[in-house]
């Protein structure tokens, strides 16, 4: 059954361009496509990492903190569909709340390093995207929508979700 309700909230938030949580409705900071990923991080493994690269594709960001039992739980999840969908929608986990050293660790233990991973550790990739708690999602469509999903998604959920940024 919450299955069934996270389903149709993530649909939901896609097709309406609000944000979703397993609790309450917001709204959703939407960005223009010239600005939403303006923006250089370092990744977890040390190179730094453009935003402008993603300018243009369907993304979905992954907010995490290593020290997140709820996180661990669902990495499983956004590997697969990290997995599933390469070279088609393009996955980021952008990683917060934490030291760098931690962050290294939770990739390489939960198998999500085949798919790009920031080391947001002064916050303000999470600023930027208003994320207030993780997990959460950013959804950015290839010319720029961001909707906000905070809370755990599981495989169809996510599977879902990048079906309809491709769907547009």
């Amino acid at each position: 059954m919450r299955a069934t309700v996270v389903l149709a909230a993530a649909s939901l938030l896609l097709l309406t361009a609000c944000s979703g949580s397993t609790e309450e409705e917001s709204a959703a900071p939407t960005s223009t496509l010239s600005s939403v990923f303006d923006f250089t991080a370092r990744t977890v493994s040390g190179p730094d990492f453009a935003g402008a690269d993603l300018v243009g594709q369907p993304v979905v960001m992954w907010f995490w903190a290593p020290w997140c039992t709820i996180c661990r739980a669902e990495s499983p999840a956004v590997a697969t569909v990290a997995a599933e969908f390469d070279g088609r929608v393009t996955f980021v986990g952008v990683a917060g709340r934490g030291q760098q050293e931690d962050m290294v660790v939770f990739v390489e233990e939960t198998g999500t390093d085949d798919f790009t991973q920031l080391a947001d550790v002064d916050g303000s990739v999470w600023s930027r995207f208003g994320i207030v708690a993780q997990p959460s999602f950013v959804f950015v469509t290839p010319d720029g929508q961001t909707q906000v999903f905070a809370g755990s998604l599981g495989v169809e959920e996510l599977r879902d979700a990048a079906d309809q940024l491709l769907a547009g």
